[in-house]
């Protein structure tokens, strides 16, 4: 498990970190003879929150902001703590034959993905996977949307995410893939064992290869809408919420 620094910029950025997250705000640095009166309001409040500010030439903004614009505005963030792949089996393991673990198979919204978390993590589930690449990543909108939740629940970003699903397979995870276009209903299936629920992005939903990977393909009934739309008629993080509460129901029982 990991956890590193980051630098955010922007007034908004900036301002919502202080705000919501003053826990995990190392530092902010504003422009020097800003008159922005937001400038001033950041260090107001980030000062009353305990937080260290200095206030520094734009040049220095312009360094650590890595091109970003940050509008006279910069903080030094604790990053979410994230968990490496190898660690996995560990936490499969420690559910006791009860593991639950959401996938997420390149989702791009930061909100979206923050939800995801949210609801993972009132889930109880035991980690959440999604790829490095071609995926949002735990940031400071993620973070905010997530209430908390990204640093409560295990974060696992996978190098190569069907191989990751093998591995899980060999851990004796069951993968079930959520697919408008699949014929089995997932209140149809025991979601009590090890299982890992697969979830696609907001545009495609699960690319062709982790769909061949899963185990099986299942659906949420949807009566009210279009049956052939299937789950990509769902926003991802309600999706997500369903499923992982259905596990829970039957969990529950």
């Amino acid at each position: 498990m990991s956890r590193q620094n980051q630098w955010i910029a922007g007034i908004n950025a900036v301002s919502a970190a202080v705000e919501h997250d003053a826990d995990n705000v190392r530092e902010v640095l504003l422009e020097a003879g800003a008159k922005n009166p937001r400038i001033a309001e950041i260090e107001s409040n980030a000062r009353r929150r305990g937080i260290d500010v200095r206030r520094v030439a734009q040049q220095a903004l312009d360094g650590v902001a890595g091109g970003l614009r940050h509008q006279g505005a910069c903080a030094r963030y604790a990053a979410a703590r994230t968990w490496d792949e190898s660690e996995l089996q560990g936490l499969v393991e420690a559910a006791g034959g009860r593991a639950l673990v959401l996938v997420l198979d390149g989702v791009q919204d930061p909100h979206n993905l923050g939800a995801c978390l949210r609801s993972a993590a009132a889930a109880g589930a035991t980690a959440v996977l999604f790829p490095k690449d071609k995926a949002v990543q735990v940031n400071a909108t993620v973070r905010k949307t997530s209430a908390g939740a990204a640093d409560r629940i295990p974060v696992v970003p996978v190098t190569n995410l069907a191989r990751s699903l093998r591995d899980l397979q060999k851990l004796g995870v069951w993968i079930y893939g959520l697919a408008g276009d699949a014929g089995t209903s997932l209140y149809g299936i025991d979601l009590r064992g090890n299982v890992a629920l697969v979830l696609g992005g907001e545009g495609d939903g699960l690319r062709r290869l982790t769909r061949e990977t899963c185990d099986q393909l299942v659906t949420i009934p949807m009566p009210g809408g279009d049956a052939a739309a299937g789950v990509e008629s769902l926003n991802v993080s309600v999706a997500t919420g369903v499923s992982l509460f259905e596990a829970v129901r039957q969990r529950a029982g």
